[in-house]
């Protein structure tokens, strides 16, 4: 079923356009979902996060728009996760220093690992605030280019070359810290 019948099944208050919807969109939206909350909880709990999602969707069905559907279940996934990790007293690895450091009994390469984060992490933030959010968007929250380019009013084009300015500083402070060689 095309999006356009599906949005005037979910505006007409129609159950089988809310089905078609979850039908098409559930692997995505759930992708986005288990990439926020990985192993946090159980399978049970994150899938009542997919569910909210298409709850919101059900409830608020003038903010789905044609051509943008999927960026807007795809935010409402993200928000979701968040809010329930918050909820749980958790937060994001790049929100908060969530670093896993290594005790006495830890392999070495787990240090090394940590450090590693640390400076990604040190990076990322570095980053000016707009760079920042399509790298997190794209590395972190899995959206594609056309994604953000549609969610943040952008030119293809500018997120492609802030998405390489960003991996560039990343190899910059890596390869300055000796974790990568220079070629």
């Amino acid at each position: 079923m095309r999006e356009e019948i599906i949005l005037q099944k979910i505006y007409a208050g129609d159950p089988a356009g809310l089905e078609a919807l979850m039908e098409r969109y559930i692997p995505y939206v759930s992708a986005v979902v288990w990439n926020i909350l990985r192993n946090s909880m159980p399978l049970e709990d994150g899938e009542e996060v997919v569910s909210d999602v298409f709850l919101a969707a059900w409830r608020q069905p003038s903010a789905l728009r044609p051509g943008s559907v999927k960026s807007w279940l795809g935010a409402v996934a993200r928000n979701k996760a968040k809010n329930r990790l918050r909820r749980m007293d958790r937060t994001l690895p790049l929100e908060e220093d969530a670093l896993d450091i290594p005790g006495p009994d830890d392999p070495p390469g787990d240090l090394e690992r940590a450090e590693e984060r640390r400076l990604v992490r040190q990076a990322v933030d570095s980053l000016p605030g707009q760079d920042r959010e399509i790298f997190l968007r794209h590395y972190y929250y899995t959206q594609t280019v056309q994604e953000i380019s549609l969610c943040m009013c952008l030119n293809e084009s500018t997120v492609k070359t802030k998405l390489r300015r960003g991996r560039m500083k990343l190899k910059e402070i890596l390869t300055r810290e000796g974790f990568l060689r220079e070629a």
